[in-house]
């Protein structure tokens, strides 16, 4: 689950497009316009965002539409949040730790 989203987030293309999602649904022209990458780059690119759960795509006729899936990110976003915390409490007895011993 957050490891597919972070593994599909490890690539800079794949947050550049993700960054772009984030204004709300685009093409997948205009999601990917710019990158400097080929097609069959850029569809393998889309194919990982989507089977982790990232994106999501809605076809219409010959337009393809990507927008991104708020709670795969959500998912993320808590595991993130989740260490954080842990480690801040961690640190906090190491912190106090070494006061004592002072």
């Amino acid at each position: 689950m957050a490891n597919d989203t972070f593994t599909a987030l490890a690539h800079p293309i794949r947050r550049e497009i993700v960054e772009r999602l984030s204004g709300g649904a685009a093409t997948v022209g205009e999601a990917s316009r710019g990158l400097g990458v080929s097609k069959p780059t850029i569809s393998r690119h889309l194919k990982l965002l989507e089977e982790a759960g990232v994106v999501t795509r809605m076809i219409d006729g010959r337009t393809h539409r990507l927008g991104l899936r708020p709670e795969t990110l959500a998912d993320a976003a808590e595991w993130i949040e989740n260490q954080r915390t842990r480690w801040e409490r961690l640190f906090d007895m190491v912190g106090e730790h070494l006061e004592e011993r002072r």
